[in-house]
């Protein structure tokens, strides 16, 4: 499949991640005949639309310390939990979503490469009762509903080794000004466009919200 060459020569991957990696760009056309977990038009460019813009959250955090935690909230398919559970495989991934079919599809393929680093809720936010140290998300909901949905999930402080504090870090397009004026916390914008030079990532942004170093200042 297209674009997999590319997203190898940003990542460098052990064999098994490698492995892992080659493996989603069978997987996901598979299980889209069956249920449609990404658009059927852009599944040829899974490697860049999806999975390499999910690694975008790891080329922002860098490495991260033995045992860091992650909710991904509204996880779908899997994007962007499963592309950074390969990514981290010491860290640990909660996938969330309210949709139970696209959830067994994450399980399914999870399960079938091998990753053993993931945990998976039917559901929402509100229903789970652990604090991570980030809350990921890829086009979900308005950054203001992300965050209130959010925050009470999000871990007071940092995990030692972290480059940043604990926090929400969503993968978003376009303008968000007008959702980031409800958020009570610092919006920080990156454009993926400095991390990846395919044409894809020129409108799109990775949004960082430092969730526990405003919690402790009140």
């Amino acid at each position: 499949m297209q674009g997999l060459d590319d997203l190898l020569r940003y990542h460098n991957f052990s064999d098994l991640q490698r492995t892992q990696i080659e493996a989603l760009g069978a997987l996901y056309p598979e299980w889209n005949d069956k249920i449609n977990v990404i658009s059927r038009r852009d599944i040829d460019n899974l490697y860049i639309n999806h999975v390499l813009h999910s690694l975008a959250i790891a080329t922002f955090l860098g490495e991260v310390a033995p045992g860091t935690t992650f909710m991904d909230l509204g996880t779908g398919g899997g994007f962007p939990g499963i592309p950074l559970a390969i990514a981290y495989p010491e860290a640990r991934f909660h996938l969330v979503d309210r949709i139970g079919k696209k959830l067994r599809v994450a399980a399914d393929i999870a399960e079938k490469i091998g990753l053993r680093n993931v945990t998976f809720q039917h559901g929402d936010s509100g229903e789970c009762r652990e604090r991570f140290d980030y809350v990921v998300s890829r086009a979900v909901m308005p950054l203001d509903q992300l965050v209130k949905a959010a925050v009470h999930c999000v871990a007071p402080g940092r995990r030692t080794d972290n480059k940043y504090d604990n926090g929400i870090i969503c993968l978003k397009g376009g303008d968000i000004d007008a959702e980031s004026r409800g958020v009570q916390f610092p919006v920080i914008e990156f454009p993926i466009s400095e991390f990846y030079t395919e044409p894809f990532f020129e409108t799109k942004k990775l949004i960082y919200v430092p969730v526990a170093a405003s919690k402790k200042k009140h």
